[in-house]
Formats: C-alpha cells, sequence, structure tokens
C-alpha cells in the first residue's frame, strides 16, 4: 500500500467511514516515523511528512554539523561537512548547522538511493538499511489505515449508542464466540451478549431476533463496545414501561425490581392517580400486558406488587401470595421478621426460598420467616428464661415481654426509667433491682457456660477407659465385663439397643440398662421422655421384645 498513491486510499476510506483525512495523514505520518525510528535507531532525529503529489510519505534524516568529535550516523565533523560540500568552506565553524538528507525507502526510488549510498553513506550510516524498510513502510501503512477504520467504526457506533444505556434495543443472533452470543443490530454494529448475562433456560441460534437490555457502552472494550444482558432487572422494568402506557406517561410509576432469571421475577408499582390502580395498570385486560412480558422473557413468572411507603406493608405485599399474622420491625439492623401460618410457611419461603429471597431484594430489608408456632415456642421459652430471673414471676415475665424486653440481656441492659413505667414495677427503685438481678443471672450463666467449656476440654482429655469409669455404677469388674461384651468406649454404651441389654456374664440387665442410661447423661444425647430404668420397666420392656418377636416368628411361619 505504500507504494501505491495513497491519495485515493485515503479520500476512498475518508468518504465511506466518514473519517477526515487530515487525521489519516497525521497517524500515517507518525507511525512511519516510529517504525524509522525502530529499524534505524532511536537516537536518530528523523522527520516524517506526507506527500500529496506523490501519495506517500517522505521521511527526512537531520545530520547536526558539529566542530567536535562527531556521532556517527547523527552528527558529521566541521571538515567531513565541507569536503563533501554540505557547506559552504567560509562558513564559519562554531555555527549551527543541520543537514536535512531524504531516505528513498520505495522501491521507484532505488536508483536515487544508490546514487545516495554512494555519496552520503559514510554520513548517513544507513547500512542499506532503508531497503528492508520499504517493506515495513508499506506494512505500517496498511496496519494504521485498518486500525484507524476500526477506531472511526467503533467511535461512531459508540456515538451512535452511548445514549441508549439503559433502553432495550432488538438485533438479530450472528455467531458465537466463547460462549458470549454476537448480535448485529441496526446500520451493521455489533454487540455482544456475554454468557454471564444471558439465561441459562434460553437457547439461541445463528438468524434469531433478539431483544436485550443495554447494560453497558464501553468504548474501551476489547471486541463489541455495546454490552447487552437479557438477566439485568432493568429489562423487566423496560418491557413493563414498553406494554404498560400508564408508565410511558408517569402516571403509574416502577419503584423497584427483582429478579431470578429464567424462573421468576417481582416488580413493585405505584400510582399518582389516586383512581388509577397501578397493579391492574400492568396486568391488563385478561392479563394480556403481563402476559405480552411473561412471554417475551420466554415463560419468567411475575408478580405484581402494589407499593406502600410503610416498610412493614411493603413487605408483606411482595411476600404474596402468602398471609402474614404479625411483623417484627428491627430499624437498626433493617431487618423484619414474618410471622406466618403454619400451612402457609413453606409458601411464603417458596421453592428453594425463592420467594423470600426475591422479596428481600425487592423491598431491600432483610427478611426472616417463622411460623406461629415456631414463635409461639421461642416466645414461651425466652418469657421462661425471664421468670427465671429474681423477683419476676410468670405474669411479670409475659408483661415485660409484651412490652418489648424479649431477653434476659435486654432486661440488664434496660433503663430504670422506662422499665418503672411497667404496671407491676411502678418504681425505679423496683427496676434497678430487676435490672441488678438480670446482670446477677447473666452473670451466672457466664460462669456457667466457662465451667462447661472447661468440663468439655478435660473431657476431652479422657482416654476411653477413663470415661466409663466416670459413671456411677461402673467399676473396675464392670470395665472388664462391659470388654468382654465388646464394648471399649462410652459411645458404644450409650447406643445399645434394647434388645442388645442381655449379656452372657453377670452383668444384670437392669445393670446394663442402668450403665446405658448414665452413658446417655454423660453424653448429653438423654432422650426428653427417658427416665432411669427400675425393675418394672425392665420387665415390661423384655415382655414387649419377646411379644415383637413372637410375632414375627408367626409371620414367617405362615
Amino acid at each position: 500500500m505504500a507504494e501505491a498513491n495513497l491519495n485515493t486510499v485515503l479520500e476512498n476510506v475518508g468518504k465511506e467511514k466518514g473519517i477526515d483525512s487530515e487525521v489519516l495523514v497525521e497517524a500515517l505520518e507518525q507511525a512511519i516515523l516510529t517504525a524509522a525510528r525502530k529499524t534505524f535507531g532511536q537516537e536518530r532525529e528523523l522527520e516524517a511528512q506526507f506527500n500529496p503529489e506523490s501519495g506517500s510519505v517522505d521521511l527526512f534524516l537531520i545530520i547536526t554539523v558539529v566542530a567536535e568529535e562527531p556521532v556517527p550516523g547523527v552528527q558529521i565533523s566541521f571538515e567531513d561537512a565541507v569536503s563533501l560540500g554540505l557547506v559552504p568552506e567560509e562558513g564559519l565553524e562554531d555555527e549551527l548547522h543541520e543537514l536535512l538528507f531524504q531516505v528513498w525507502y520505495r522501491s521507484e526510488d532505488a536508483d536515487k538511493a544508490k546514487e545516495q549510498e554512494a555519496k552520503f553513506g559514510e554520513v548517513m550510516q544507513l547500512q542499506k538499511a532503508y531497503k528492508k524498510f520499504g517493506r515495513i513502510a508499506a506494512q505500517t501503512a496498511k496496519q494504521v489505515i485498518y486500525q484507524r477504520v476500526r477506531e472511526a467504526e467503533r467511535d461512531k457506533v459508540f456515538e451512535r449508542y452511548k445514549d441508549r444505556k439503559g433502553d432495550i434495543i432488538t438485533g438479530t443472533v450472528r455467531r458465537f464466540e466463547r460462549g458470549n452470543v454476537i448480535i448485529e443490530l441496526d446500520g451493521g454494529a455489533e454487540a455482544i451478549l456475554p454468557s454471564r448475562e444471558q439465561v441459562s433456560r434460553e437457547s439461541y441460534r445463528s438468524g434469531d431476533t433478539i431483544r436485550a437490555y443495554v447494560k453497558d457502552v464501553d468504548r474501551n472494550a476489547r471486541g463489541p463496545i455495546v454490552i447487552l444482558s437479557r438477566t439485568h432487572r432493568g429489562l423487566l422494568e423496560k418491557l413493563f414501561e414498553k406494554e404498560v402506557p400508564e408508565i410511558d406517561e408517569k402516571i403509574v410509576r416502577v419503584e423497584s425490581s427483582a429478579r431470578e432469571p429464567g424462573a421468576r421475577a417481582k416488580i413493585a408499582v405505584s400510582s399518582r392517580e389516586r383512581q388509577v390502580d397501578p397493579v391492574g395498570a400492568c396486568v391488563g385486560m385478561k392479563g394480556a400486558r403481563v402476559q405480552a412480558v411473561v412471554q417475551e422473557l420466554r415463560g419468567e413468572k411475575i408478580d405484581i406488587v402494589p407499593y406502600d411507603d410503610d416498610p412493614a406493608r411493603f413487605v408483606c405485599n411482595a411476600i404474596q401470595p402468602a398471609q402474614v399474622s404479625r411483623v417484627i420491625i428491627d430499624a437498626e439492623g433493617h431487618r423484619m421478621e414474618l410471622i406466618v401460618p403454619d400451612d402457609k410457611l413453606s409458601l411464603a419461603i417458596g421453592k428453594k426460598g425463592q420467594n423470600v429471597r426475591l422479596a428481600s431484594q425487592l423491598t431491600g430489608w432483610r427478611i426472616d420467616i417463622h411460623s406461629e408456632s415456631k414463635i409461639a415456642e421461642l416466645e414461651n421459652r425466652a418469657k421462661m428464661q425471664i421468670a427465671s430471673v429474681g423477683g419476676i414471676d410468670d405474669e411479670l415475665a409475659s408483661l415485660l415481654f409484651r412490652f418489648g424486653w424479649r431477653s434476659v440481656g435486654e432486661l440488664a441492659k434496660a433503663r430504670a426509667d422506662e422499665l418503672s413505667q411497667v404496671e407491676l414495677i411502678a418504681t425505679e427503685d423496683r427496676a434497678n433491682e430487676i435490672i441488678a438481678a438480670a446482670q446477677s443471672y447473666l452473670d451466672a450463666d457466664a460462669k456457667r457456660r466457662e465451667a462447661e467449656k472447661a468440663e468439655q476440654v478435660r473431657r476431652r482429655g479422657l482416654s476411653d477407659e477413663e470415661k466409663i469409669m466416670e459413671l456411677p455404677s461402673v467399676g473396675d469388674a464392670q470395665l472388664k465385663q462391659l470388654s468382654e461384651e465388646g464394648i471399649s468406649t462410652i459411645d458404644g454404651l450409650a447406643a445399645l439397643a434394647d434388645d442388645d441389654l442381655e449379656f452372657d456374664n453377670e452383668l444384670t440387665t437392669l445393670q446394663v440398662a442402668t450403665m446405658r442410661f448414665e452413658a446417655r447423661v454423660w453424653l448429653g444425647t438423654l432422650g426428653d421422655e427417658e427416665m432411669p430404668p427400675t425393675e418394672e420397666s425392665i420387665t415390661a420392656m423384655l415382655a414387649t421384645i419377646e411379644a415383637e418377636s413372637g410375632a414375627e416368628e408367626t409371620q414367617l411361619a405362615e
């Protein structure tokens, strides 16, 4: 390309791609100059200038005339310059002279290059590198024009789509690159739908028409600069905006939205006009509007939620279709606890927590959901703990819980003037007594926990035999008899089944059952209804085992 007339190339590219020819010329000059310095040496003083008459870039080498010892290829002594006729003999030796030599690198200038090499080769010190530079210059010119065309096209795409960020755009699937989908837009521009912005349930084929959300227009992106998304919640909001005229006219407003792309979405809407139902406007006649959005999202289920300025009401709306019995708000932690009927718990939580997760994203609140029975159990446990504080009976515990003190820890941090407002307390002196009692309870509880922790550490240091020997009914003889039956650990003893309590040695069934009970107590695995064994309970247990065994034998015989 460098040997051809670049005027025609620059003119055609300028017209077709809308690039100013001066921009291309400047880029060519700079590129040829950079390539020349790499070829001839970075220390050389070079100039590049486009020649419109020849349609090529002329390259010049500047040699400085000096009085001292010259640097080869960069400087020439005054005497040598005079002898070569480059400066007048009568010129002053201390004057600064700069000599300009044109570097002939084009093939059609080969004769001029040979003549110049013969006459000034020692001065210019090019070592015939200009022959190689001719090929480099041609390749450089081609690369520069190609690069500038690409940059100009990217700039045009950027200018065209920079204001469409956050909008919906339609294009045609053209090809696939490493999981990304390349989409052709109007005018031949390309956009990319990255794999991370694709819905896993959706598949695309070349030639498919696709609508997507413009997530970003990045001039510096590698590849297409228009970045699309099918997973962004903005796609949901923009689809409703296009389907619902009331949203476009600002009568109905989309307050927030949340999506789990391809599965389910929630969108909260409000109305500026009292007579306009925002949910009904989004649903449309016979569900036509919302169904159009569902169809575009390829079956994604959509819940349309009425927005409310009251956070509790908004959260209750967002958790639909489940009904909420009660709401507990923690404003400082920006958290809400929702209490729902037992039979609605799974509906409120949703499949794999989907419903509560979307509701949390939609409202911006952290949401915990509990069943009524679970909350009742927790409340009873909290009241029992409060009632265990000295000076507090069950009635006062229930009253304190109702007024917001839901644990002994909260009581210990209570203010006496606030606590004294409770009917059964009445005075600040009484309130201070309760606060002190609550603190004493916490201190005792902390000591108990420390003791338990120390006991756990002690037990971890015991051997298996030492653990069994800690049981009240086990001595050396019993330890040996247990070992004869293959029981060498306290866990093995605790795990004995009822029909394994009869040993072949001197240990009676009652003795073994007692040791099993003690082992479970020691391990903390005792059942809530399990009681210490007695002669009567052992007799009844053995009778039951014998009866069940007889029934099984009868069934097998039949």
